[in-house]
């Protein structure tokens, strides 16, 4: 049994505190929030904090955990058994609009843990660095099933707009930010099945 659960279940303290942290850290960042703050928000004491998480760096290691598993359920989501393989990257890109669409929207919380973190030494760095290469490999491999060539091209390409949309969502229109994102998908989608023909 891990730490912090019971029955293979988080513990409610451990689910609060994770819960507080994660909205905390997104809307303001990681650096500017301290671990007394999430300790009275949250409800618990010093000692419950440190039962669940070693320290702030390991809390902050649980967002972006909690946060690459709720992408990868979203992505996971946004395809259709029945879809063809183009529209399932089209799924994927309507996914990431709905996102920049959603209330309380501050931009991709792994860009913005980055840009706090550096050192590519960090654990935060590198969280961050393997989440990102799971979404170019998952991205990549859906293009290419649809027929897209070169795959890894089109993928890095994918990534790049999604990238761009993400920090363009908080700060401009996000309708007309998405509407830019989907219509790039498209370019992407015609652009590499024109290569695969030619």
């Amino acid at each position: 049994m891990s730490r912090g659960t019971r029955n293979g279940k988080p513990s409610e303290a451990r689910t609060r505190l994770l819960g507080t942290a994660t909205r905390i850290f997104y809307a303001e960042g990681i650096h500017s929030v301290g671990v007394d703050r999430i300790i009275e928000e949250a409800q618990v004491t010093r000692a419950t904090l440190y039962r669940h998480f070693s320290g702030k760096e390991e809390l902050v290691l649980a967002y972006l955990d909690q946060a690459d598993q709720g992408i990868r359920a979203q992505i996971a989501g946004a395809r259709e058994p029945d879809a063809t393989p183009a529209d399932d990257v089209r799924a994927v890109a309507r996914a990431i609009a709905d996102g920049i669409r959603s209330p309380g929207f501050r931009g991709c919380a792994f860009l913005n843990a980055v840009a706090e973190f550096p050192d590519p030494d960090h654990p935060v760095h590198r969280a961050v660095l393997d989440h990102r290469q799971w979404f170019l490999e998952t991205v990549t491999e859906l293009l290419g099933r649809a027929g897209i060539e070169p795959a890894d091209a089109a993928g890095r390409h994918f990534v790049m707009l999604r990238d761009g949309a993400m920090a363009a969502g908080c700060l401009f229109d996000p309708e007309l930010v998405c509407e830019t994102l989907l219509h790039g998908v498209e370019g992407i989608l015609r652009a590499g099945t024109a290569a695969s023909r030619a």
